[in-house]
């Protein structure tokens, strides 16, 4: 059964009228075990002291996600995420040895995608294939929720995934894809409690193949609901300085983008 603390949760969105700002975590006492996660500064503030383009790298994770990518493709995304400083590389978790091999010693985190594009996987094959991304190097994941128990406002099958995903990884960073153009706000509102509640590290917005991508107004909601507790990743249809600069303004402290180059030229 959910916590006492869950069920406030779940009372609190379900009251939450999308007219007002959506309810904050921890408002109801939802707080991540260990503190806040580690994650860049976002706001006005942060994009103020960023200056040119170029300074927006170590926000980048450098993505290849087309289910046609070849090994050189990924090695060449590995070159140029280490060549232009970016902060990750995002890949399938079939071509997470690669990149990592392809990456050595550059700091640049290998970052592996779990359940995507579309979450509808069974937990146990959710889990084997973070697991091995993990052990090939994957030093952080981006899992995709169970989107349609989110719709459905069922909140324990979500918690329980995303607890066991957690638990399997530490201390890789677990974040949690919450398809904000496909799912009504009040799910991914939800989802994004849930991710506070089983330890998450982060939410993303989107996966990139499904609905509009990452948009301001959604970073904004799930950044209201989650705060300083997690970090909020914006992904999908980034494609210019001028798009990322005003997602970390909304609250975005980390960027999903397959154009990361033309992000840094301005």
């Amino acid at each position: 059964m959910a916590s006492p603390v869950v069920n406030a949760w779940l009372e609190a969105v379900r009251d939450w009228s999308g007219l007002r700002p959506p309810p904050a975590a921890r408002s109801v006492g939802l707080l991540r075990a260990g503190g806040p996660a580690t994650q860049r500064p976002w706001g006005p503030r942060a994009i103020a002291a960023l200056g040119s383009p170029g300074a927006l790298a170590p926000y980048i994770d450098h993505t290849l996600l087309r289910p046609d990518a070849t090994e050189r493709e990924i090695e060449i995304l590995a070159e140029e995420a280490r060549a232009h400083g970016l902060g990750g590389a995002c890949v399938h978790p079939v071509h997470v040895a690669v990149l990592v091999r392809a990456l050595g010693d550059a700091e640049v985190e290998p970052v592996s995608v779990v359940g995507f594009p579309h979450g509808a996987h069974l937990t146990e094959i959710k889990l084997l294939e973070a697991r091995r991304a993990a052990d090939e190097g994957a030093r952080a994941v981006d899992v995709v929720a169970a989107l349609g128990h989110l719709r459905d406002f069922e909140v324990e099958p979500v918690l329980a995934e995303l607890r066991a995903l957690v638990s399997a990884l530490a201390p890789v960073p677990v974040r949690v894809i919450l398809e904000t153009g496909l799912l009504p706000p009040r799910s991914a509102v939800l989802g994004a409690g849930l991710a506070v509640a089983a330890g998450c590290d982060a939410v993303k917005t989107s996966t990139g193949f499904n609905g509009p991508g990452a948009r301001p107004e959604d970073v904004a909601l799930l950044r209201a609901v989650v705060g300083e507790q997690l970090g909020v990743k914006a992904s999908g249809g980034i494609r210019t300085a001028e798009q990322a600069r005003a997602l970390i303004a909304a609250g975005a402290s980390c960027l999903g983008a397959s154009s990361s180059l033309g992000l840094l030229e301005g």
